[in-house]
């Protein structure tokens, strides 16, 4: 999981795409897609709902956006500089610098110094993810198991580091292997047993892991995950395998299992039990290829499967969350594309719960709830969503 992201051009920060104005455009951000976990098995008697992370997670992977500019001078460490001048875009670089930091100083020292780079350094902020991941991959080879690796961990950048420490498990175990192990692999995280955020970042990250051990072989990975004991740890390993599938198709690698002129597969291929996973992911692609043409999306998710029309349209809705920086009027602005209420109350329903997730707080939620008063019934589906999900927190 060396080779990143490559450089493109971005079209969504060039003439207004979204279809509304902004002041400042460079506070969009095109790429923050997610995907949501699934609600655990009701026996297991755990909090309603599901945990979602932020948009960030994915997008920071997609591509090198277009903050690769005058803002990407990185900060000093001492008297030296670290990946300054040519370097101060090259991802072999800062891989290399948070390898050494990992091995000399430690985990800590190292998120210190990601967390100095991130104000001042557009090039970090584009890559903050995937460095993460780098440091959860050379956190992990000195630790046991990845419960120990957790217990030093830092959630900073979308959880990067965890899902890091899980592809370096994965690699201990090896592909023959992981059919009797893999079941196994999150058994010691912390609170496992109350599906914790980070037993699900454990099991999420076991699909980013089986991805890059199948060389991105989507239906091969969805096998791995089937060894999962429980239907919550199986789609929350498909949520990472998908997720995988989406941001692999830029890191100077193509996948097979995505269809420019066909937006909804691999879901509509997908194993039944994995559909649902798959359409909360699918949007974030439509919008990829379309270049942030949101009226799109709308559209195809008409034309999704019946029983999974309505999580398309909550993608749907998380990404408009995300491109919009979580910005209220901009969210509600595309949720109020959807021609109906069914469209526009899961567009808002996964709008909402990014807001969330992105800012740790219900206040910008409530606030975002409070703009369709025109439309009581959309406020209070937004209000009972916010409560809902905010109280997993």
């Amino acid at each position: 999981m060396k080779l990143w992201i490559p450089s493109i051009a971005i079209l969504l920060l060039i003439g207004g795409v979204l279809f509304f104005e902004y002041d400042d455009l460079k506070a969009l951000d095109p790429f923050r897609v997610i995907s949501t976990p699934p609600v655990p098995e009701p026996e297991a008697s755990p909090p309603a709902g599901g945990f979602v992370p932020t948009s960030g997670e994915v997008s920071q992977r997609i591509e090198r956006t277009s903050l690769e500019s005058d803002e990407a001078t990185p900060h000093r460490i001492g008297a030296e500089e670290v990946c300054g001048g040519a370097d101060s875009s090259n991802f072999d670089c800062y891989e290399k610098h948070y390898v050494t930091l990992v091995d000399e100083k430690g985990i800590a020292a190292a998120f210190t110094d990601l967390k100095a780079r991130y104000d001042g350094n557009g090039y970090v902020v584009s890559q903050c993810h995937p460095i993460t991941h780098v440091i959860g991959r050379e956190a992990a080879l000195s630790f046991a198991t990845p419960g120990e690796a957790y217990t030093q961990g830092d959630s900073f950048c979308w959880s990067g580091y965890y899902h890091g420490v899980l592809e370096t498990f994965l690699e201990k175990v090896g592909r023959e292997n992981l059919p009797k192990e893999i079941d196994h692999i999150c058994d010691g995280i912390e609170g496992k047993e109350r599906y914790s955020f980070d037993y699900y970042n454990c099991v999420h990250g076991l699909g980013h892991g089986v991805m890059a051990i199948t060389d991105t072989e989507l239906f091969e990975s969805l096998a791995y995950c089937d060894f999962l004991t429980g239907d919550w740890e199986q789609k929350s390993c498909g949520s990472g395998v998908y997720m995988e599938n989406v941001i692999v198709d830029n890191l100077n690698h193509f996948t097979k299992y995505l269809r420019p002129e066909e937006p909804l597969y691999p879901c509509t291929a997908s194993p039944e039990k994995y559909k649902e996973t798959c359409y909360l992911m699918q949007t974030s692609y439509v919008l990829k290829v379309n270049g942030g043409n949101f009226p799109d999306p709308f559209a195809w998710c008409r034309k999704a499967e019946e029983p999974h029309r309505a999580t398309c349209f909550q993608s749907l809705g998380r990404d408009a969350s995300g491109r919009t920086s979580s910005d209220a009027q901009g969210s509600k602005r595309i949720c109020l594309m959807g021609e109906n209420f069914f469209e526009r109350s899961n567009c808002v329903i996964g709008a909402v719960k990014d807001f969330i997730s992105y800012f740790h707080s219900d206040a910008q939620a409530g606030e975002f709830c409070e703009l369709f008063g025109e439309e009581p019934e959309l406020v209070s589906t937004c209000r009972s969503t916010a409560t809902t999900y905010y109280a997993q927190f």
